[in-house]
């Protein structure tokens, strides 16, 4: 394949000129499209000026930016000359972004605009390093001369560079050429500062061959596809699997189509831009979920009458179809007998599935365009329920697992065989099961996951003491993951090692499956199960407002709109919900239902109770809401 990722673009470049690589929206709001070869050419122009400013091979160069096309272009630019780039959103804090920017001894970096720049240079006094800084936005600052003065910090512009070097670089592709070619797939392309949930923040350094190894990984999973085909991208870019799945775009020839996880936004490029394929974290799959159930409880009583007979039918004809074509998660021997049984009652089904996708789910699955082909979700756990939902309305939800230490995937399922609730290993990732000993589990056993591959990162940047904390001297990381494995070598991810309560009767309880569970409810928009060292776990709820204030109006209730939480029938309705989604019937354990729960007035915010995945940062919420808290106990 190829040895590094400028080498990728560089060649593709060559083969596919006239195929779109970027559409992205103007100030005006109209779509903008690059070419292959018009997105090299600003690479290249890039690169050259780049490279005039005095970048070159083993600088750290930072990238704070949400995601748009001049971010590809500043990476693939500063690659090409040897460099590695730091990259970080706008939701970061000054302390984050001066500690980033600091540790790498950055003397350049890329900024989106005007408030992100102030935002670093509150903390200058801590950045010696950083002499220049060039602007993603092309509008230029009114202040800049001021801000230039009192920083000492030079200030350039993507769009100027690139129109100032771009005769000067297209006479010298050959040379050009030839950095790109010379540099080596060992080389660091990336340092990913990443803090998960844990709040300790450290860089993982990525290669090109960490990158590329899963490239070639997913050329394996077998969907289709053909050049000039569109992808939504809505994740942060400087997440490592937004940034994955671009180079992905790249390597497939497909086209990049820039949105935003914003409902109205997203749905509007949806509409427009009629993307094949989208990756997101599971919290959207579950918004668009949501959305369709409250999009159906607004129609008459005999369409929400279909709509759920429905849906009654397709969830048994998954069922069946899982037994039947051997797409269930097997801890043991194969059972041929249960596969015949449910072949007769599937073929008896099918007819009806097939009739109701016509006349109900065929307009569902228009809402995420006509030519929609799968999703891939990854960032988290993806629910049982949402995987399940969507394969019965047929869209396929391809879920994945990884960490920004193994540049991100270690598992994913196939498009060909995606056995439910389980993920196959990225071929050549090692992976096993272990318990706290060390000792390797069987089949169906649950302990911690290892994982070993080309796609384990090179260590964490300055830390050797951490790198040799998370990789052992067998190469195996440990990822912290708690996971089971089939008898045939599929991993399905059941929790976090840390993230484990154990009550004050030894019982120990995982919460990610019970939080799953209670956002099935239409009613809750996310939920946190506590209970570390008690007698029995409770719940933090945040209220899907708009749902609870139509259940409301249907039952004719007077309501107080900013007191909602407060309301007795609200409280009655929450605990009916998680009573019904958190019982016996569904396999929960006694002490695994939860018995207070208390109403937050607000919804998680990224950056603080939210990571930029959307994750869950416990120990932040712990912090935030310790009076709620200890008020259930």
């Amino acid at each position: 394949m190829y040895k590094t990722l400028p080498q990728m673009m560089l060649e593709i470049s060559r083969d596919y000129k006239d195929v779109p690589c970027q559409i992205e929206k103007d100030s005006k709001g109209q779509y903008v499209i690059y070419t292959y070869n018009e997105t090299m050419e600003r690479v290249y122009s890039l690169m050259f000026a780049l490279r005039e400013l005095g970048i070159k091979k083993g600088d750290n160069v930072g990238i704070i930016s949400e995601n748009c096309s001049s971010w590809l272009w500043a990476d693939l630019a500063t690659l090409s000359l040897g460099a590695c780039d730091v990259p970080r959103g706008r939701e970061s804090t000054e302390d984050e972004l001066a500690f980033i920017l600091g540790c790498v001894k950055a003397r350049f970096s890329f900024v989106e605009n005007r408030a992100l720049l102030l935002k670093i240079l509150k903390k200058k006094d801590l950045l010696q390093d950083l002499k220049s800084v060039i602007m993603l936005d092309s509008s230029h600052l009114l202040d800049e001369e001021d801000i230039k003065k009192k920083f000492a910090i030079d200030i350039y512009y993507v769009n100027d560079l690139v129109k100032e070097y771009r005769d000067r670089a297209l006479k010298v592709t050959y040379e050009l050429d030839g950095i790109i070619m010379s540099h080596d797939k060992d080389d660091v392309a990336t340092i990913i500062f990443t803090s998960g949930t844990t709040g300790n923040i450290k860089g993982a350094m990525l290669t090109h061959d960490n990158i590329i190894c899963q490239l070639e990984a997913v050329e394996e999973i077998g969907f289709p596809s053909h050049p000039g085909q569109r992808w939504l991208t809505v994740l942060p870019i400087w997440h490592t699997l937004e940034r994955l799945i671009q180079y992905v775009i790249i390597n497939k020839k497909h086209v990049i189509c820039y949105s935003k996880p914003i409902g109205k936004i997203m749905l509007n490029d949806i509409k427009n831009l009629d993307p094949s394929y989208m990756c997101s974290v599971p919290r959207i799959w579950e918004v668009i979920k949501a959305g369709v159930f409250s999009s159906v409880s607004k129609q008459s009583a005999f369409r929400q009458l279909l709509f759920h007979k429905a849906l009654k039918i397709a969830y048994a004809h998954c069922h069946l179809k899982d037994i039947v074509y051997d797409m269930e998660p097997r801890y043991g021997s194969r059972n041929y007998l249960k596969r015949i049984i449910c072949f007769f009652p599937y073929l008896l089904i099918k007819p009806f599935h097939c009739l109701f996708s016509s006349i109900v789910f065929s307009k569902i699955k228009t809402k995420l365009g006509k030519n929609f082909i799968l999703g891939i979700s990854g960032g988290g756990s993806l629910s049982n329920s949402i995987e399940l939902f969507f394969r019965s309305i047929g869209i396929m939800i391809l879920n994945g697992y990884g960490m920004t230490e193994t540049a991100p995937v270690l598992t994913l399922q196939y498009y060909q065989k995606p056995t439910r609730g389980v993920m196959r290993p990225f071929i050549g990732t090692e992976i096993e099961i272990r318990d706290e000993e060390g000792n390797v589990l069987p089949p169906g056993k649950k302990g911690v996951l290892f994982a070993k591959g080309r796609q384990v990162m090179k260590g964490y940047y300055g830390r050797e003491d951490l790198t040799r904390k998370i990789i052992g001297e067998d190469g195996f990381i440990n990822t912290g993951d708690l996971a089971t494995m089939t008898v045939d070598g599929l991993v399905s991810i059941v929790g976090r090692a840390k993230d484990t309560i154990v009550l004050s009767g030894g019982e120990n309880i995982e919460p990610v499956p019970i939080e799953s569970a209670m956002n099935e409810s239409v009613y809750i928009q996310s939920s946190v199960v506590v209970g570390q060292d008690q007698k029995y776990i409770s719940a933090l709820i945040v209220l899907d407002e708009k749902e609870v204030e139509r259940y409301l109006n249907e039952k004719s209730i007077a309501y107080d709109a900013e007191n909602l939480g407060a309301m007795k029938e609200v409280r009655n309705l929450i605990d009916d919900e998680i009573a019904r989604l958190v019982s016996k019937d569904r396999g929960f354990k006694s002490f695994e239902q939860i018995s207070r729960f208390v109403i937050l007035h607000k919804s998680f915010e990224v950056g603080n109770e939210l990571s930029a995945k959307q994750e869950l940062k416990r120990f932040k919420i712990a912090e935030i809401y310790k009076s709620e808290i200890d008020s259930m106990y």
